[in-house]
């Protein structure tokens, strides 16, 4: 948490920046003209040093309106420029605050027809995109070429990712979607298509925006300066957040005059994948040669330990603005890092750790369990909802609602109970020929002939174009029914013909199947079918009374789970950070790109920054392998190349002791019989 504001005084001239200020934040408040680059490490304030710089500038006699603020979020600019009025005055709600994309709407209101628009443009959203690709994607044709093209959707998300991550087409085809190489050509072709279609119906999307203003700013001299000469004074928030557009964009508005101030942290740059480009912060000072670079490195979130700790981790950065985070708060308890048999134990591990610092009065909002990738807590989710912990996600869905879990969850309750009429809804719309209607009237059927399987093979249903795949279905759901069957034989079985399926309804699906291999890891703990499907919960429970955790007056208490990606910004007194290992954190696709490594790096130095208290790494000493067989795990080497770690951290394993059976061994059955005995004896 960053500091708060000490007063709001009333006489404008008497604020003490200075006194109000640490040293670091004073001098950057009190810079002026020319470059300046402001690496603010985490919780160092970064926010209250951009408020009070934008008051500063004011009582030196700067037009507000000539104050230009960008921020990622127009709330972040809300928020500034309020608390920047309540440190000054009125005056501050003058200066232009907001994201890059509101910027960008209000400056191409003004000169679109510079670049062929009309004035009046209008921007339309996702929806709105998706539907008129989809348009030209039917009007070419591509769909009827003999072979699958990608939906509208993932044609957008493409186009844009294309754009604001500065990768070739191509290059994003291979990584993403390679079953889609072949249709570069097409996909080029209606990229094309689509951008010539926005511009006849004077529309622009949300990317355009900065496009068309970059294009503007950089093709246009007389705009340009037009611009510069309107914002005398440019301040970028979270400048390791930026694109190459926005960094373009924020460069160009202070050619003229170079009084521009970004602010960020590069051991921060963890948006690669969206396109934020870490090279934006470490070039600056080439751009801009001569600025002067400022850092802020007291923390006021994190006890010392947890900041040594992440100090450490970046020690070997490969590129970085070298900086050491220090605090005045209080606390010696150094993290611990925590070795647990497997994600079951460290999931048991973790309940119960919650439960006692619940007790000891740290409130379930004030606790976080932060991974790598959200399918990393699958194993967390089920046994929270056993213990009736309640929690919220973020940065991906719930494990059991994710559409690929829930299909084969369906399709396994048909095995053993084929009168589930939602159940069969779902399946039967994965066969070509098959929609709502004839997907509802096949369920009815099934159910009125009490849960038969023979009428999906019923002769007046042969000759339909989904004839054959009724059959296929009918011996799957026979095979995998098979009550003496391993519940493990059978989930391979179903796992088997869904995965030949998941193309069908998925250009995604070979990122989905992790999960599929998370949820056969499950299944390996149940012998009975039935027992699993109830486990998995495939309807999700009501975690609004958890009322076997919390007390009535507690009931919207919930603690975080989270990937490390959205919980950047946040902090809780209790971090949990899981799946400690190689292959999950990082990734084995990162150990074969330095700069994915990097970025890998400065996700674990978020993750641990978050922790306000207490920091727990949990490394499970086993998982499952990218064969599908469990293997000894290794320690992330981004933790294992932490020099001093031993003098950093607490290493501890969790290896609970499993409690006696008192109903097991002869004198266990002796004891039973007499207080049964003794119960009859009393009720008769």
């Amino acid at each position: 948490m960053e500091q708060s504001d000490l007063r709001s005084p009333t006489d404008d001239t008497r604020i003490d920046f200075e006194g109000e200020l640490n040293a670091a934040q004073y001098s950057a408040v009190r810079s002026l003209d020319g470059p300046h680059l402001v690496i603010a490490g985490a919780g160092s304030g970064k926010t209250r040093t951009l408020v009070y710089r934008v008051a500063h500038l004011v009582l030196e006699g700067v037009h507000p309106e000539s104050i230009l603020l960008l921020t990622f979020t127009r709330r972040a600019a809300q928020e500034m420029l309020r608390r920047a009025v309540g440190l000054l005055d009125e005056r501050c709600h003058r200066v232009s605050g907001g994201t890059f994309h509101s910027f960008a709407n209000i400056t191409l209101r003004r000169y679109a027809d510079r670049l062929g628009y009309s004035n009046s443009f209008t921007i339309i959203d996702r929806a709105d995109c998706v539907d008129m690709i989809g348009i030209l994607r039917t009007e070419g044709g591509y769909e009827r070429r003999g072979k699958r093209f990608p939906r509208a959707e993932t044609l957008l998300n493409l186009f844009s990712k294309e754009i604001n991550t500065h990768r070739p087409l191509e290059d994003l085809l291979e990584a993403d979607y390679p079953q889609f190489v072949d249709d570069l050509d097409a996909l080029a072709e209606l990229r094309t298509k689509y951008s010539d279609r926005k511009r006849e119906h004077n529309v622009m999307d949300y990317d355009d925006l900065l496009v068309n203003l970059r294009d503007l700013l950089a093709e246009h001299p007389a705009v340009r300066r037009q611009l510069t000469s309107t914002y005398r004074y440019i301040m970028i928030d979270e400048y390791q957040d930026t694109n190459r557009l926005q960094a373009h964009i924020g460069a160009l508005l202070a050619a003229s005059h170079r009084n521009i101030m970004v602010v960020g942290d590069d051991a921060q740059s963890i948006y690669g994948f969206r396109g934020a480009n870490f090279r934006n912060i470490i070039d600056f000072p080439q751009i801009f040669q001569g600025c002067e670079t400022l850092l802020l490195e007291q923390n006021y979130r994190s006890t010392q330990p947890i900041l040594d700790l992440s100090n450490a981790v970046l020690k070997k950065a490969r590129e970085k603005y070298t900086k050491r985070l220090f605090t005045e708060l209080e606390g010696d308890d150094k993290p611990v890092l925590l070795r647990t048999t497997d994600e079951y134990t460290q999931a048991e591990y973790i309940c119960n750790r919650v439960l006692a610092l619940r007790e000891e009065g740290v409130p379930l909002q004030e606790i976080a369990v932060l991974c790598r990738a959200a399918w990393h807590t699958n194993s967390l989710e089920l046994e929270l909802n056993n213990r009736n912990i309640p929690f919220k996600k973020f940065g991906g869905i719930k494990f059991v609602e994710a559409a690929h879990i829930k299909d084969v969850c369906a399709l396994l309750k048909l095995a053993v109970n084929p009168l589930d009429a939602a159940a069969w809804f779902r399946i039967l719309q994965f066969f070509e020929g098959i929609g709502p209607k004839t997907a509802r009237g096949l369920a009815d059927g099934v159910v009125a002939d009490g849960g038969s399987l023979d009428s999906l093979a019923a002769a007046k249903l042969a000759k339909r174009k989904y004839g054959g795949d009724l059959v296929a279905l009918k011996r799957l759901l026979e095979k995998i029914g098979k009550p003496r069957q391993p519940l493990v034989e059978r989930l391979d079985t179903a796992l088997e013909t869904y995965q030949t399926w998941m193309p069908k309804k998925f250009d995604d699906a070979p990122r989905r199947i992790r999960d599929l291999e998370a949820l056969a890891v499950i299944a390996e703990r149940y012998s009975e079918l039935e027992a699993f499907l109830t486990d998995i919960a495939i309807d999700p429970p009501d975690f609004s009374r958890p009322a076997a955790v919390l007390g009535a007056d507690s009931e919207d208490e919930w603690m975080t789970l989270s990937t490390v990606h959205s919980a950047k910004g946040l902090e809780w007194h209790t971090v949990f950070l899981v799946q400690m290992n190689m292959g999950r954190f990082p990734g084995y696709n990162s150990l074969q790109d330095a700069d994915d490594y990097e970025e890998e790096r400065r996700l674990l130095y978020v993750a641990v920054t978050r922790a306000k208290r207490n920091l727990y790494l949990i490394k499970p000493e086993e998982q499952k392998g990218r064969g599908g067989y469990f293997e000894v795990a290794e320690l992330s080497p981004l933790v294992s190349e932490i020099e001093g770690l031993d003098e950093l951290v607490d290493d501890e394993t969790y290896a609970p002791t499993p409690e006696e059976d008192s109903w097991q061994g002869d004198e266990g059955a002796d004891a039973n019989a007499e207080q049964i005995q003794r119960i009859q004896d009393y009720f008769g």
